[in-house]
């Protein structure tokens, strides 16, 4: 098959079942989304507020929504990637994902395999949470070496069934009141919550990897604005699931931990384990630790594959001679999704996010690397943000793709709101 027959895609399904069948994509985006780090942020939120939050996590899932279907909608409306459209933006936006991509991957990849590393410390024990991370991130390098997209999807499908099913069991196991879980989605901020309240508005599920969103879709085979209903339908399954998720989650931080002074740290879910089992029986610590290495294993396998993609379009698209777009004045040069999975650039990056990463597992994060992450991090959301509204409002894309009232207002609010916390995170820096 050459890389015309390739790029063409297949036909958009015209019926719902049909358009069910298809739903994919938008699990993989919101699942590698929700990492360790946000079930921490949750489980705090819900340790020192109860469940009076909850609409914070609500409001979260839903702008999250409204950005992964503005990527969505770019890469279906444009016939080109965001990669592509961030270029014609200028060289200040691939200039700045550049720098991004690199340090993020270098400080991530300690990250996420300390994340995998604890459940499998607290599950088997023998060897250290540095080494289990370790032993985490060449499985997930092998993993996605050389695996296609079906499969990729396959694999991330089932570790998203178990963290869903262990988490939502383990809330149903504390039996919260369903009063108070409905009080909880009135707004209102008690005193001292504003930090909660925008940790769990911009955190949940709000990483790089709503910009992957695209290029899973290219990779399933998605082209054309024929498939923006289908991509819809698969983006807010994937964003619902997140948000019962995030829900459940809160739910068990306030029924088991409510009161305790809690730190953010990947640590605090080991022990809310060890509080279950005490309450219910170790079958109880050992379902939530299932779930919780389900969690870190999705955000890090979501990562090196969805991220990688990334990366390999970055290099693709930096390489195009001076005012040629792909896919306007160089078809031949557009993004190809099979090509991409099997290029020097992504199993570079991939070799970028394993074995660098491991210096800083002994190194515990230097400071100045961990620095430039941080602000590199909180300026991302509202890059995307800003430049989704920038590219989806301009003649770049037909009239089918152009945002409307509703999605202009959500990508507005939450680039505000991002920009809110990116101030909030310079002050806590340098102030």
């Amino acid at each position: 098959m050459d890389t015309s027959e390739r790029q063409a895609g297949l036909a958009a399904p015209a019926g719902g079942h049909a358009r069910i069948r298809q739903i994919g994509p938008g699990l993989l985006a919101a699942a590698t989304g929700v990492g360790a780090g946000d079930l921490v942020a949750t489980m705090v939120a819900g340790a020192r507020f109860g469940t009076v939050l909850l609409w914070a996590a609500v409001l979260g899932t839903v702008l999250k929504l409204a950005l992964a279907e503005g990527v969505g909608r770019w890469h279906l409306a444009s016939g080109t990637t965001l990669l592509d459209g961030w270029r014609r933006l200028g060289y200040w936006a691939t200039g700045f994902f550049g720098l991004y991509i690199v340090v993020w991957g270098l400080v991530y990849g300690a990250t996420a395999m300390s994340a995998v590393g604890l459940p499998l410390n607290a599950l088997f024990g023998g060897l250290s949470v540095r080494y289990w991370g370790m032993i985490a991130g060449v499985c997930g390098l092998v993993l996605v070496w050389g695996q296609r997209y079906a499969a990729f999807e396959k694999l991330m499908v089932v570790l998203v069934g178990v963290m869903f099913v262990s988490v939502v069991t383990t809330a149903v196991l504390v039996a919260p009141d369903l009063g108070d879980v409905a009080n909880g989605l009135v707004p209102r901020l008690p005193p001292g919550s504003t930090i909660y309240v925008l940790g769990l508005i911009g955190g949940v599920g709000g990483t790089i990897t709503l910009a992957a969103y695209g290029y899973w879709m290219l990779g399933k085979g998605w082209r054309g604005t024929g498939w923006l209903a289908t991509m819809r339908l698969d983006n807010t399954v994937g964003y619902v699931m997140t948000g019962i998720f995030v829900v459940a989650m809160l739910v068990v931080g306030a029924d088991i931990l409510l009161g305790q002074d809690l730190t953010a740290g990947d640590a605090g879910l080991v022990a809310l384990g060890d509080e279950l089992g005490a309450r219910y029986g170790d079958w109880s610590r050992l379902v939530f630790l299932v779930g919780f290495l389900a969690v870190s294993a999705t955000s890090l396998l979501g990562v090196w594959n969805g991220v990688g993609l990334l990366f390999a379009d970055w290099t693709r698209t930096i390489r195009l001679p001076h005012g040629v777009h792909a896919g306007v004045g160089a078809p031949d040069r557009a993004y190809d999704a099979r090509a991409a999975e099997r290029s020097w650039s992504f199993r570079g990056y991939l070799l970028l996010l394993t074995f660098p990463p491991m210096v800083l597992l002994f190194l515990d994060q230097p400071f100045a690397v961990t620095l430039v992450y941080g602000v590199l991090g909180a300026a991302f959301m509202p890059f995307l943000g800003v430049t989704l509204l920038m590219l989806l409002n301009s003649r770049r894309v037909g009239r089918t793709g152009h945002s409307g009232w509703l999605s202009n207002l959500l990508l507005v609010a939450a680039s505000a709101l991002f920009l809110v916390l990116l101030a909030v995170d310079l002050v806590e820096r340098f102030g």
